[in-house]
């Protein structure tokens, strides 16, 4: 469809992006402190880098169906590397707060624009594995990232926020570079409406993202305090946790999530995901040492890694609406997750600090639920 190397150079773009992204996942919770935040200020400080997302990640989506992938990846890669380095420098709450708002707003466009480029080089029987492609880009991301991050907190909190952003800086370099435009501007005739992409049986996949991101973000949000609390993790092991997890994840996703939708389809890819990551919330809940906190998020993490680009390969396949605009709409969707998330895990925590993970267990059983009643998805659908 499109030339051969243009899906290893996408991978290699989004696991720059997200070796930016994991560095600072281990940090940002204690350099929040630092500056002054309580833990449902981070809650809130995570929740509105979500909320830009929820806001601008379907208008990205949209525009990238309009004058193409290339450019509003771009912007997004740049946005990053701004907001990155705002937090590096950021001496006050506030500071801290704008650099996230920034960052959330103009972001937003990467994941979206990267599926949707996925979904115009690929055939639908390959789908789901360009889609695990970009999952195991995430998952290498994270594996190198928090490591990163962790180790050169020991330097400064804020050296990982600099480091993040001169990583994205360098991906825009490559993007501008290598990367060649993917989609056809003027087959695109009108502009694809957001209820046009919310639509019929695709909507369920809509509402189990939202499940499956509320239950993550609660965990994120709080497993830095919770394995501190069980296991006394610091920073630097976190790092290792998440590398771990990440690892894991990657491998899966890149040489698993192509063949088992090949297979036996999304749908039952999808249903195993989520089995797994919920049991993986309950295994959570025994953290008592390093190696526990590994071994248990590496296996919520393997189910939690296929649900995304599964479903993201189900829904450019069923979706009549564009491709930015379908994805744009599925990030907009996770992104609504991780506003409420946060909070809610940081006030669960509050309560008694295994219960984010028990609310997991119970979220990922409602979408398996609600995705099994569901039968007119997999009907739009040839699964074998």
């Amino acid at each position: 469809m499109q030339n051969k190397n243009a899906l290893p150079i996408l991978f290699f773009v989004m696991f720059l992006v997200m070796i930016g992204f994991g560095i600072i996942i281990p940090v940002l919770p204690f350099y929040a402190e630092q500056i002054g935040a309580s833990p449902t200020e981070l809650g809130l400080l995570m929740a509105v880098y979500s909320f830009m997302q929820l806001i601008f990640a379907p208008i990205w989506g949209r525009v990238s169906d309009r004058i193409g992938r290339k450019p509003v990846m771009m912007i997004g890669i740049a946005g990053l590397g701004i907001s990155f380095l705002i937090q590096g420098l950021s001496t006050q709450l506030w500071m801290l707060f704008a650099a996230r708002i920034i960052g959330g707003i103009l972001s937003s466009a990467n994941m979206p624009t990267a599926m949707a480029y996925v979904a115009d080089i690929t055939t639908e029987e390959n789908r789901g594995k360009g889609m695990g492609i970009i999952g195991a880009a995430t998952g290498l991301g994270f594996v190198f990232g928090p490591a990163v991050g962790g180790i050169f907190s020991k330097i400064s909190l804020g050296l990982p926020f600099l480091l993040a952003s001169a990583s994205s800086f360098i991906t825009l370099i490559l993007v501008f570079l290598l990367l060649k435009e993917s989609s056809e501007k003027k087959s695109v005739e009108k502009r694809p409406s957001l209820l046009e992409a919310f639509n019929g049986p695709t909507s369920i996949l809509f509402v189990m993202q939202l499940l499956i991101s509320l239950s993550l973000s609660g965990l994120e949000a709080t497993f830095a305090y919770f394995a501190a609390k069980k296991a006394g993790i610091d920073t630097v092991e976190l790092g290792y946790v998440f590398m771990i997890m990440g690892f894991a994840s990657a491998i899966i996703q890149g040489g698993l999530v192509g063949r088992l939708t090949k297979k036996y389809g999304e749908r039952m890819v999808i249903q195993g995901g989520i089995i797994v990551s919920a049991i993986g919330f309950g295994l959570i809940l025994l953290v008592n040492s390093f190696l526990t906190a590994a071994v248990y998020l590496t296996i919520f993490g393997i189910g939690n890694g296929v649900i995304r680009p599964s479903v993201s390969a189900l829904l450019t396949k069923t979706s009549t609406a564009g491709h930015g605009s379908s994805t744009g709409l599925l990030s907009s969707f996770d992104s609504l997750g991780r506003i409420i998330g946060p909070p809610m895990g940081g006030w669960l925590f509050s309560i008694t600090i295994g219960l984010p993970y028990i609310s997991g267990a119970v979220l990922s059983v409602l979408a398996l639920i609600l995705f099994q009643i569901y039968r007119p998805v997999a009907k739009m659908v040839k699964e074998n």
